[in-house]
């Protein structure tokens, strides 16, 4: 119930702000949805592996940028774009995930809280700096004829092609939806993901569970990162700053409430597309993050305090 209830919150924001944007600026609406399907599709994978495994991982980021990588060199080896390496992406970064979970994250899952970020914060750096020392810091970017594809309404112009990422977000959360509620083993993911222990008496193998939704987890971010591609610029640490905001929008939706990582995602993204409608506040778009979670952190503990 509260975990509805704060979808709702989120959800009705979102739109108010939306719609006061919309009868404000319509292209501030616009660029703010745009960025927030970027936003979500990246961050409801954490939300995924969060809400299931039980583990914050602060690698996330850089698995979608080691994707785009092996994306960029791949497209460029055999000139294949990268909308059709989105699968190939994904299921190479989903066994690079499988392998990760199998090496390290299933021996600190029942570490510490400050051993889990420790661990994962480590293969973070692992990811970033192997990249750095294998490709340099250089900037790379494969240049597509559709990306700049655009659209004019009356006076209004602007860029189709990032729509894409609210699709995917759409899809992602709703395929979800139906894979953990509608399959079998969504539905003995759930059960893991709310008594591990349980789970295990009735014969579910917790181990390969939680696995196997890390693996599908990163297979999501793999997929992101070709598609990533597609519109910006990579380099090694083009991930760190959506680790950080996919922690935020799931903080902000709550533990296991992917629904509520599009509400949270739309409300950054309307946030930073209207302080960078201003000169003055540019600056502050790239922190407004923060700002939010502290928001939601400092209310959740008054709302502690009178309960």
């Amino acid at each position: 119930m509260a975990m509805k209830r704060r979808t709702t919150i989120l959800v009705v924001l979102g739109l108010a702000a939306a719609f006061l944007v919309a009868l404000w600026k319509p292209t501030v609406l616009i660029y703010g949805v745009q960025q927030a399907g970027l936003y979500a599709a990246i961050a409801i994978p954490m939300g995924l592996v969060l809400g299931i495994v039980h583990i914050v991982n602060l690698a996330h980021g850089e698995f979608m940028m080691v994707a785009a990588y092996a994306t960029y060199f791949a497209c460029r080896a055999t000139g294949l774009d990268p909308l059709l390496a989105v699968l190939p992406s994904a299921a190479v970064t989903a066994l690079l995930g499988w392998v990760v979970y199998k090496l390290t994250i299933r021996r600190a899952l029942k570490a510490p809280e400050l051993n889990q970020l420790i661990l994962t914060f480590g293969i973070g750096i692992l990811l970033s700096q192997g990249v750095n020392l294998l490709f340099t810091s250089q900037t790379r970017k494969i240049s597509l004829e559709y990306v700049s594809a655009s659209m004019t309404i009356g006076e209004l112009s602007f860029g189709v092609w990032p729509f894409v990422f609210v699709i995917v977000a759409t899809a992602m959360a709703v395929g979800l939806k139906l894979f953990l509620t509608r399959t079998t083993t969504g539905k003995a993911a759930l059960a893991v993901g709310q008594n591990p222990r349980g789970a295990a008496i009735v014969g579910i193998d917790v181990d390969r569970t939680y696995g196997l939704v890390f693996a599908l987890a990163m297979a999501l971010v793999g997929g992101m990162g070709a598609l990533f591609l597609t519109r910006s610029a990579i380099f090694p640490g083009v991930g760190g700053p959506f680790t950080m905001k996919s922690f935020c929008l799931v903080a902000m939706a709550g533990i296991g409430n992917i629904p509520g990582i599009l509400g949270a995602s739309l409300l950054l993204g309307l946030s930073e597309s209207f302080l960078r409608a201003f000169r003055e506040l540019r600056g502050w778009a790239d922190i407004i993050f923060f700002v939010l979670i502290i928001v939601v952190i400092l209310g959740r503990s008054l709302k502690g305090r009178k309960s």
